[in-house]
């Protein structure tokens, strides 16, 4: 019997030796690692998106704001009635089926789902007045996007969207909420980081099955960091106007520091379609538009210069010597090289047609006449110093680069050698010739400076210096001759630019166009996609440039009707906007004395 009894001591000694040495495992060596994992179960961490930074254009008008936005939410295990979600659905115009199909896909039962996002305020109204009646319900407000000016600038603002899964695993958006809209195009993208500030923390404690008790701490969130562009936003929407129902692109630059001034491109889209996720429907809509409204035409449509590209055939010739102010030649419609006719655009010719006059009129046998004298290469030499050929070097899409033909060009891509022929299409901007309506816009600049290639600069730091990429070297007599032919191309009777002659203020330019179909078939004029496109190069005012700009139509037809005109109508809104600024200064300085 005591053995019995003994057995019986020890094994129970032994059985609580074993829980001690559990408790022991349990609350010593893994004590601190089960406080922490009880912890987590206890006490969630929510992240709440930081309000964005605001964009602002060169003159402080903010260009998007960020307002209140209301999203619904259901928790399921609250809303378990059939005749009650009915209801709330129709106050919604949402389906009842796909709605119940949402909650019943919640993994928790007690977390709330989303039902509706971006819901006005009468919908938060209707829902506010009968939330008795709809147990369950929530109405999350957050912070959403909008872009006060709609489609205007769109290509340079951007747009929002939802993080996506591959950005979501990215370290750079480790901190960013999942619900969150980050910079998905455009300055919103490239700059995302600077403008979305750091995110707040709302610490929650919840029960075993997942609902919320109560709420534990709360960190706000820190807003984005603004950012103020060298866009001028009255002559942008001048700009837009001006393309509306039309293909193209308007650059405007200062052509004493880069500063872009306007960068528009024809079509656009409405970034608020973005800014609380896009709807199938809509993103449909905007891909398959055959006008391609995602295309920033001003850095991606690259095409002949057309005679704009005149300007760097006399530079060419001025420089080596081939051309001065008598150079003449006779021009009666056209000049045959063997027995190709290589047309005049005046079908009757200039006659006999000197340096000046020959830019002045954009007579196209003078230029060939250049370009055989002066040959591709120089040409060619030129065209890339003045920055035809290469990117601009603004991030905004994949610009496009343009091409500079030349002999050793033709013979690396065609492994052919080059024609004389190829050298009359060239000097006049067509052929293998192409260029964007930035890099034509940097190119005018250029001339309109002296020569100086600045970086371009679409944000505007407070302070800091312009940079020049490169300086073209020229003759001072070079720029001087052919400024002087472009300020009589607009000003002077029979100059192509008429169109852009202004009262207000003395402009220079060359206009162009660049030849979509080589012949018009059966004598009559093309249409629709067979016009040519419509170039329009210019500074103002003539004798001190202070806006250099290009305008490209898309089959627009000539360049001086269809682009000069919106050229003359930018520059005389920043002329106004110059003078009335100057008179402001003079005012406020008399009132000070």
């Amino acid at each position: 019997m005591d053995k019995r009894i003994a057995a019986g001591a020890y094994i129970i000694i032994l059985v609580f030796a074993i829980f001690l040495l559990r408790l022991f495992y349990l609350q010593i060596i893994k004590g601190d690692e089960y406080k922490t994992i009880a912890e987590s179960n206890r006490l969630r961490t929510i992240k709440v998106p930081a309000p964005r930074g605001i964009i602002y254009d060169r003159n402080n008008k903010p260009l998007v704001k960020n307002i209140p936005s209301y999203d619904i939410s259901l928790v399921r295990e609250e809303t378990s009635d059939p005749e009650t979600l009915a209801a709330l659905c129709n106050l919604l115009g949402l389906n009842p089926t796909a709605v119940k199909g949402r909650l019943d896909s919640a993994v928790n039962p007690f977390e709330p789902v989303k039902i509706k996002e971006n819901i006005s305020w009468e919908e938060v109204v209707k829902v506010e007045a009968r939330r008795l009646d709809f147990p369950g319900v929530q109405i999350d407000v957050e912070t959403g996007r909008e872009y006060i000016y709609g489609s205007v600038a769109s290509h340079v603002i951007g747009y929002l969207g939802r993080l996506t899964p591959k950005q979501a695993k990215s370290p750079d958006f480790r901190d960013v909420p999942k619900s969150a809209f980050i910079g998905q195009w455009g300055l919103e993208k490239i700059y995302d980081k600077y403008l979305r500030g750091v995110a707040g923390e709302r610490i929650i404690e919840v029960d075993a099955t997942g609902r919320e008790v109560r709420a534990f701490g709360e960190k706000g969130p820190v807003k984005g960091n603004d950012i103020k562009l060298t866009i001028d936003m009255d002559l942008q929407v001048i700009a837009e106007e001006l393309l509306k129902n039309k293909a193209g692109a308007v650059v405007a630059l200062d052509p004493n520091t880069g500063d872009i001034l306007v960068l528009a491109s024809a079509p656009s889209f409405d970034p608020n379609l973005f800014a609380r996720g896009i709807k199938y429907e809509d993103w449909e809509a905007v891909v398959n538009d055959p006008k391609k409204p995602l295309l920033n035409r001003a850095l991606q449509s690259q095409y002949p210069p057309g005679s704009t590209f005149k300007i760097i055939t006399a530079i060419a010739g001025r420089e080596q010597g081939k051309l001065t102010d008598e150079t003449k030649a006779v021009c009666r419609g056209g000049l045959y090289l063997g027995s190709h006719l290589f047309k005049c655009w005046r079908k009757k010719g200039h006659g006999v047609i000197a340096f000046k006059r020959a830019i002045v009129e954009s007579c196209d046998v003078f230029f060939y006449e250049a370009g055989r004298k002066t040959g591709i290469d120089k040409i060619a030499d030129y065209a890339s110093a003045f920055g035809l050929g290469e990117a601009a070097g603004i991030n905004l899409a994949e610009e496009k680069s343009g091409i500079v033909p030349s002999t050793a060009w033709k013979y690396k891509i065609k492994k052919e050698q080059w024609y004389i022929g190829e050298t009359f299409n060239t000097a006049i901007g067509q052929g293998y010739v192409s260029a964007t309506p930035v890099q034509m816009a940097r190119l005018i600049s250029a001339v309109a400076n002296n020569g100086k290639l600045y970086k371009l600069n679409l944000i505007h730091a407070a302070g800091a210096k312009p940079q020049v990429v490169r300086e073209v070297n020229l003759k001072p007599e070079t720029f001087e001759a052919v400024r002087n032919a472009l300020a009589g191309a607009v000003a002077e009777p029979g100059g192509t630019g008429y169109m852009a002659r202004s009262k207000l203020v003395s402009i220079a330019g060359k206009t162009g166009t660049a030849q979509v179909v080589s012949e018009k078939k059966g004598g009559k004029k093309p249409t629709g996609d067979y016009r040519d496109h419509a170039w329009f190069v210019a500074y103002a005012p003539a004798t001190d440039p202070q806006i250099a700009m290009s305008v490209f139509v898309e089959h627009g037809g000539h360049g001086g009707t269809a682009s000069a005109p919106i050229a003359k109508a930018v520059i005389e809104e920043y002329y106004k906007k110059r003078v009335q600024g100057a008179e402001g200064q003079r005012g406020q300085v008399t009132n000070n004395e």
